[in-house]
């Protein structure tokens, strides 16, 4: 068991201390998005709305990311990564706060578009700085780290989600991811200072290649919104499957989903240190994930036992293990001849632009044709998803 937990250790050395310092912030940050898993159950319980309202809510969700993605890696090019995160987790955590005051549609339509515009300004931003911050060797043990403070945030964060809903109702996760937000950037104020940063935060690369004339990339691209739109709906309609055709209180829902971030927390650092010694090749694990996640949709039409919801969580958690970490490796490794904001804003409006259809169509789906034909449907997706990536691992090796 020492032996073990030494090994466990081992795989986080030689990280940079910034990199620590930026997952702790994250850390944080995640620690208060227990609003977003519960969003479709409160729109519909709290605020009344149908299925096909929160659909077009969740599309305002997703056309905010895009644009807040857009815009994040725009302003880290031309004012630098360290800005524009401290404007985007602290604006974003007044915008969370006021969320709860809005609620006839127009209003929480028009409110969580503008959320998601700052929030996720900050998502190329930190992958730029996460670039900059880490050796060419470490770059995916990098990501990794980060996914680890997200989803120690993501286990923690749904789990205490449900008990202040039971104890203090919705608004209470409005509060504290608002507040959680702004304590994020106030330990970013604090821990790295912009002097820290100067070096790294305005590295320029002469005659940079354009991110949207790299063919690969691109194709890349189109199979993380594939797999983006199936990966999201654990966090739209999977919520609604487990309380509606399982009966699930909110409570058990938030320990499922916190079994998810618990699992990466313990696994995925020593299996991405792992995989990264073997023989395949990042796209190929791309593709590898993208089957686990395709498959955790396909057995929950196998059988109408409660079990197999644990099942298909476990699959989709090594799915995501695997798919998360090595495409963002992946982006980053791309941008190291263009400019790294571009590059990795398109990276992130990939996953925005699942979030516009993805939630919807998942919704609208269920709506009409119910959980089973909606969960074969993602299965489709989710293979749609793995052809490209596997035309992208031939195309690699040419």
């Amino acid at each position: 068991m020492q032996t073990l937990f030494i090994k466990y250790i081992n795989t986080f050395k030689g990280l940079s201390t910034e990199v620590w310092w930026l997952a702790l912030i994250t850390l944080i940050n995640r620690a208060g998005t227990m609003v977003i898993p519960f969003l479709s159950l409160y729109l519909t319980k709290s605020l009344h709305f149908s299925l096909s309202d929160v659909g077009w809510i969740m599309t305002a969700f997703g056309l905010g990311s895009v644009i807040g993605s857009w815009l994040g890696g725009k302003l880290t090019d031309k004012i630098g990564f360290y800005k524009v995160m401290v404007f985007s987790l602290f604006i974003s955590g007044l915008s969370f706060i006021i969320l709860q005051f809005l609620t006839t549609f127009a209003a929480f339509w028009m409110g969580i578009f503008l959320v998601m515009v700052v929030s996720d300004m900050f998502r190329p931003a930190m992958f730029v700085a996460l670039n900059s911050y880490s050796k060419p060797e470490n770059k995916t043990r990098t990501v990794t780290l980060i996914r680890l403070a997200i989803n120690l945030g993501f286990s923690a964060g749904p789990a205490i989600g449900g008990i202040i809903i039971i104890t203090m109702s919705y608004g209470g996760l409005f509060w504290i991811d608002g507040i959680t937000c702004m304590l994020a950037a106030l330990v970013l104020l604090k821990v790295l200072h912009p002097k820290k940063a100067k070096t790294l935060d305005h590295l320029k690369i002469e005659n940079p290649q354009s991110a949207y004339q790299d063919k690969i990339f691109l194709l890349f691209l189109a199979a993380m919104v594939l797999f983006g739109i199936v990966f999201l709906q654990y966090f739209s309609t999977m919520p609604l499957y487990y309380k509606d055709a399982h009966y699930l209180s909110e409570l058990e829902i938030g320990l499922l989903l916190g079994l998810n971030g618990f699992l990466i927390f313990v696994f995925e650092m020593p299996l991405i240190k792992w995989l990264e010694n073997s023989r395949f090749t990042k796209s190929g694990l791309m593709l590898m994930g993208a089957l686990l996640t395709g498959l955790s949709f396909f057995v929950l039409n196998v059988s109408s036992w409660s079990g197999v919801l644990i099942i298909g969580m476990l699959l989709m958690t090594f799915g995501e293990m695997i798919a998360f970490p090595f495409s963002n490796a992946f982006a980053m490794e791309r941008a190291k001849n263009g400019n790294p904001g571009e590059y990795m804003a398109l990276y992130s409006i990939s996953f925005s632009i699942a979030h516009i259809f993805g939630h919807n169509a998942g919704l609208q789906l269920v709506d009409v044709f119910g959980f089973d034909k909606t969960w074969y449907l993602a299965t489709l997706l989710a293979g749609f998803s793995v052809f490209l990536l596997f035309i992208l691992n031939q195309k690699l090796k040419y």
